[in-house]
């Protein structure tokens, strides 16, 4: 598929790959290729790129590659890298705005410093804002749209738009627009209230501990893999199975955190890991009856 005239790519800024290993760009260390692969300059770069995209072109969007596996047979469409070590929140108008590939601790740890309080669990998130907004990620009671006050998306054509929260449906882990459109987070706008900044950092520092502690962070792994059933701990259901150290290949249970699959020596592949996902489902709701939801997003070909 030709996706664009010589003369077109020329123009822009970014970094384009082709065959790209998307084992390097997700924290399991695992999956296929990405057929085409595009890391943007900036906004303005990344709406031009997608101004170049055939009509229908399957599309993904990677921050740190947390919460995602790419089959084994690879994604064949253009997959953009959001994440830069390179990007800042900022202060704008007295809120704090990200980019979406802001990793979420930094967010966290600025709205420390700044004095403003409520995104101290944004520490705890292994992702970046992009992401978190397109999950409604949280941890330790709070949820990402708790303190969104508007964000910024982008579609197909390269346009770029500032939306509302309240023109989102959102829900435990769930985020969808509430008039169907195809967009993309590129960054949002939060509102937080004024603080103790180091009171703030003492609670990022508590939270950080308590991960360390519960969490097998040492170990590539994708954080949590399935959402908590009303009520009740995923985890505490799949250890009560008896599930933990479960292995395929290289990918394992983890002994640790039973809500965990790790990839230890870095040698299980993408069909390693969802045969364990499948498998922990089938063990859970055959003995207790609850039907486990990926938090994971599984996507490309074969298995």
């Amino acid at each position: 598929m030709n996706m664009a005239e010589p003369k077109t790519l020329m123009q822009l800024r970014g970094t384009l790959k082709r065959d790209e290993p998307m084992a390097r760009h997700v924290s399991w260390r695992a999956g296929g290729k990405a057929e085409r692969f595009y890391i943007p300059a900036d906004i303005e770069d990344l709406g031009n790129f997608l101004k170049t995209l055939p009509f229908g072109e399957l599309l993904l969007f990677v921050g740190l590659g947390s919460n995602l596996l790419v089959r084994n047979g690879g994604f064949r469409g253009t997959v953009v890298l959001t994440h830069s070590a390179g990007l800042r929140p900022e202060m704008r108008d007295g809120r704090i705005f990200a980019q979406g590939g802001v990793a979420a601790p930094k967010v966290a740890r600025y709205a420390a410093l700044h004095g403003l309080q409520g995104a101290e669990f944004f520490a705890g998130i292994p992702g970046t804002v992009g992401g978190a907004l397109a999950m409604n990620a949280g941890c330790y009671g709070a949820e990402t749209w708790d303190i969104v006050e508007s964000v910024q998306t982008i579609n197909r054509a390269g346009d770029t738009f500032v939306r509302r929260a309240r023109e989102f449906e959102i829900s435990y882990r769930h985020c969808k627009p509430a008039t169907l459109r195809e967009e993309w987070f590129v960054g949002a706008s939060f509102t937080l209230e004024p603080g103790d900044g180091e009171a703030s950092r003492a609670k990022i520092k508590e939270l950080l501990a308590r991960r360390i502690a519960t969490q097998p962070l040492s170990l590539p792994n994708a954080g949590s893999v399935f959402r908590n059933p009303p009520d009740d701990h995923a985890a505490r259901l799949i250890e009560e199975c008896g599930l933990k150290g479960l292995s395929r290949g290289g990918a394992r249970v983890s002994e640790k955190h039973a809500n965990f699959i790790v990839n230890p020596e870095g040698l299980a592949l993408a069909s390693d890991i969802e045969f364990l996902i499948q498998e922990v489902q089938r063990r859970v709701f055959d003995q207790k009856g609850v039907k486990l939801v990926p938090e994971v997003q599984i996507v490309g070909e074969g298995k």
